[in-house]
């Protein structure tokens, strides 16, 4: 279940940044009963970003296969062995 506070709550740092370090999900910080921000420790952040980059690639990939851009793999590391001495 997502954590969801009100914006007046970001004064105690020290316990949302614990708060964030502790949470496996993002920290929704509302104003005014809206959405407004949301928060995450640094760790999270990193690994969605990393995901999204994952995310991008794979798109990429599915992108190139639809177009026809592939090459036969058998010849490919046939290719590769004869130009590495593998």
């Amino acid at each position: 279940m997502p954590h969801i506070i009100p914006i007046k709550d970001l004064k105690n740092t020290g316990a949302i940044s614990q708060l964030c370090k502790e949470s496996n999900e993002p920290i929704y910080i509302t104003k005014n009963g809206y959405g407004d921000m949301v928060i995450m420790s640094m760790q999270m952040y990193e690994e969605n970003l990393f995901m999204q980059g994952v995310y991008n690639k794979l798109a990429e990939s599915e992108a190139d296969v639809t177009a026809g851009r592939v090459k036969n793999a058998k010849e490919s590391l046939k290719n590769i062995r004869e130009k590495y001495n593998v």
